[in-house]
């Protein structure tokens, strides 16, 4: 039987995810000729064979992949006869093509099982050697030049391969067969802890860390604090040193076994995956940890080793370990080694570097359930569909706070990790890197910007340096669920339903409580949450004991204003004004009275801040959405099912609004204990979602609803609202896959902008 020829092109994330090698394996078993490649961001590979196994050979290329590696499309095309390869398969040099279209960057994957065997063996070649992968695991993002993937494009160019580890590269048999960032202690990096190298430096660092020191610790994606968590001095000490007084810090253990004696975890499978994220997960209360770890909070941040060097340390200390990104609070974390010793060496009791360079900076991503709360090492920049197809590469720049970049090329978008807060010129500094790291990888210069309409996010300052017919201005909440729309495949009008702390809004003022009827072209506001002043503006954020006054003296008035509410005692309104002071007290209601420097906003997040303070649980903010956070741990371990406290429906200049008046009286008055109040909040706030979007639905038609906003990060009021949509007959989309909070805002602009191009 004659033997077809045929070029097959694989295009998704099969770059760097031991694809090749696969296609190779499969060659092998059926008897196909031909040979493999990287191009571009695709594999293509030249297949000569019969007709039948050549069909049985492309659909075990797709359904027998690799776990890593994400297949979106698999085209295929015939070849004359002229074009059969010779007898054999075999890997081809990558080589750059001319094909335009979206380029897959593999991301960072967490050290196999077999790879931490090796580690640990001490007849093996690479027995404690830091640095250990195979095409299953290994740095991958934070290493990459420029594509296609091949160790000349990577940060691992400059470690030649000695004999035994090139032999493992061309061998097809081989499970590094073609790993580009293999090495081994003859030829690959190398650590070193000031004049100590290797197994000396290790040791030097293991002993600081045991003694209750402080460590700096080159990581993979960027470097990294760490101390015993078991001991609170270290950790008070790290506290000051990262200018972070009360914020979580994440708790890197062992293995699973340690995980279940911190937590009640069920679901511990996000901890084992190849992106080794840090897992939210109920904790226990006879942990052990130090007190300062996660004040007042229900939930740890947990994970395990995901690099060779983490699980040594951990292997060696035999305890949990506070793992934090390597930076003060504010600032981007630090991945050039130069930095590193002349910022975090003067902070610490010794730097643990090597000398493989990092290309990207990577934070570590953060999941809560199904939930991606910050998308980085493990997870981006893994490319998210995008419902419309984009005209030209558009650089979407997000908002301000928990900032990431995207590049929209063709039908998908590519998601950079979280930056931070672009506060400064450090951070400022870092987003335009990791822009054109988006920009270099994908071989592409943007046509096209996409900016929030916020005139003084430094991402909407950096975007008017582009020509105004390049600029596309998204509004802030428009975004917010269009990111949620976009994930989830949405492809007709949506009710949006977008809560937060504050965006600007297409009015000139602040929103953070809205429902919008939406398509990816634009939106219609139909309902929206009551609004309040923000005593100070910027100030009433860091401190929600302000937002309460706030709300006291000034919330919006449906004739049930908070401040003239006697028909009940208002003893948490007393303690309230007691914490406060009567000066400071009297100076926010002037300001309140004239609207002095007092914006008005419809926030729920602002709401919820306002709650929290009203309940004695958070006056003064040191991160941002505190008040919140501690207000969801407050209702820990409460009912769903209780009673909710009083909500009103308005209508007012054509859209319906949510009162929460009745709820802050309920709040001011209830006599029950903060925990009970806290849950009945939550459960009234979900309430009033429905009201809001069933008011929305009846005058549309429709039933798909989007949630989008950061404080839909609080997992037990959107457990709530799906809930209670649900039982309503709607449709209802959360992100999981993209965050909910700011860090999708780049995800929903890139949608936004290649449907207003596309028009």
């Amino acid at each position: 039987m004659a033997r077809l020829v045929e070029r097959i092109e694989v295009h998704g994330t099969v770059q760097g995810v031991g694809f090749r090698p696969h296609v190779h394996r499969l060659a092998a078993e059926l008897g196909i000729d031909g040979d493999v490649r990287n191009e571009d961001g695709r594999v293509v590979i030249t297949a000569s064979g019969d007709s039948a196994d050549l069909r049985e050979f492309r659909r075990l290329v797709r359904e027998r992949s690799p776990a890593v590696a994400r297949v979106e499309r698999v085209e295929v095309s015939a070849l004359p006869p002229s074009a059969a390869p010779p007898p054999g398969f075999v890997v081809r040099e990558s080589r750059a093509g001319t094909a335009a279209g979206p380029r897959s960057v593999p991301p960072d994957l967490a050290t196999c099982p077999a790879c931490v065997a090796e580690l640990f063996d001490p007849a093996d070649r690479r027995y404690r050697y830091p640095f250990v992968n195979c095409t299953d695991c290994g740095p991958r993002a934070t290493i990459v030049d420029a594509l296609p993937y091949d160790r000349v494009r990577t940060s691992m160019r400059g470690f030649p391969l000695c004999a035994a580890c090139a032999a493992e590269y061309h061998d097809p048999s081989d499970r590094r067969f073609h790993a580009e960032p293999i090495a081994c202690p003859d030829c690959g990096p190398v650590l070193s802890w000031g004049a100590l190298t290797g197994e000396d430096a290790l040791h030097a660092a293991v002993t600081v860390i045991a003694d209750g020191g402080l460590v700096a610790l080159k990581g993979i994606g960027g470097y990294q604090l760490v101390c015993d968590a078991a001991d609170e001095t270290a950790v008070l000490r790290l506290r000051e040193v990262k200018r972070r007084p009360r914020k979580a810090f994440a708790v890197m253990v062992p293995d699973v076994d340690h995980v279940h004696r911190l937590s009640f975890a069920d679901e511990t499978s996000a901890l084992s995956s190849a992106a080794a994220p840090i897992v939210l997960l109920p904790r226990r209360p006879d942990a052990g940890l130090a007190a300062s770890v996660a004040p007042g909070l229900a939930e740890l941040g947990l994970f395990l080793p995901h690099s060779p060097l983490h699980h040594l340390l951990l292997a060696a200390l035999a305890r949990p370990l506070v793992v934090t990104s390597g930076n003060r609070s504010g600032e981007p974390i630090v991945i050039a080694d130069v930095d590193a010793l002349a910022t975090l060496g003067p902070l610490v009791d010794g730097v643990l570097t090597h000398d493989r360079p990092i290309r990207s900076r990577y934070d570590d991503s953060v999941v809560r359930g199904r939930a991606v709360l910050r998308r980085a090492r493990g997870l981006a920049p893994e490319p998210l569909p995008l419902p419309t197809p984009v005209r030209g590469p558009v650089l979407a720049v997000g908002a301000q706070l928990k900032h990431t970049t995207a590049l929209a090329v063709g039908d998908r978008v590519f998601l950079g990790p979280h930056t931070g807060d672009l506060a400064d010129a450090a951070t400022f500094t870092a987003f335009e890197e990791t822009a054109a790291a988006l920009a270099r990888t994908q071989g592409v210069a943007p046509e096209y910007v996409a900016h929030d309409l916020h005139p003084g996010y430094l991402s909407t300052r950096h975007a008017r340096h582009w020509p105004a017919e390049r600029r596309i201005a998204v509004q802030h909440h428009h975004a917010h669920v269009a990111a949620t729309a976009a994930e989830h495949g949405v492809r007709d009008r949506f009710i949006g339903v977008a809560y937060d702390g504050l965006g600007y809004g297409d009015d000139g003022t602040l929103w953070g409580g809205e429902v919008l009827l939406a398509t990816y072209r634009g939106y219609r506001r139909v309902g929206r949450v009551g609004t309040a002043p923000l005593p100070g503006g910027e100030s009433a954020v860091r401190h929600p004991a302000r937002m309460a006054l706030g709300y006291l003296y000034g919330a919006e008035d449906f004739g049930t204003h908070l401040d003239r509410c006697s028909d009940a005692p208002r003893a948490r309104v007393g303690e309230l004004l007691e914490r406060i002071g009567a000066r400071e007290a009297e100076v926010v209601r002037r300001m309140v009275a004239r609207g002095v420097h007092s914006p008005v906003a419809s926030s729920v997040g602002r709401l919820f801040d306002a709650v929290a303070a009203l309940l004695g649980l958070c006056d003064d903010a040191t991160y941002e959405g505190e008040a919140a956070v501690l207000l969801e741990a407050a209702a820990h371990g409460q009912p769903d099912t209780g009673p909710a406290l009083a909500w009103r429906l308005h209508r007012r200049d054509g859209l319906w609004v949510y009162d929460p008046v009745p709820t802050l009286r309920d709040v001011a008055t209830a006599t029950d204990p903060p925990a009970v109040v806290a849950a009945r909040f939550h459960a009234a706030v979900a309430q009033a979602t429905r009201a809001l979007v069933e008011q929305a639905a009846d005058a549309s038609g429709l039933h798909t609803v989007c949630l989008g906003g950061g404080v839909f990060q609080n997992r037990r009021l959107t457990d709530a609202v799906v809930r209670d949509l649900d039982d309503a007959g709607f449709e209802v989309h959360v992100g999981q896959r993209v965050p909910v909070n700011d860090g999708g805002i780049s995800y929903g602009q890139a949608a936004i902008a290649a449907a207003r191009l596309e028009g």
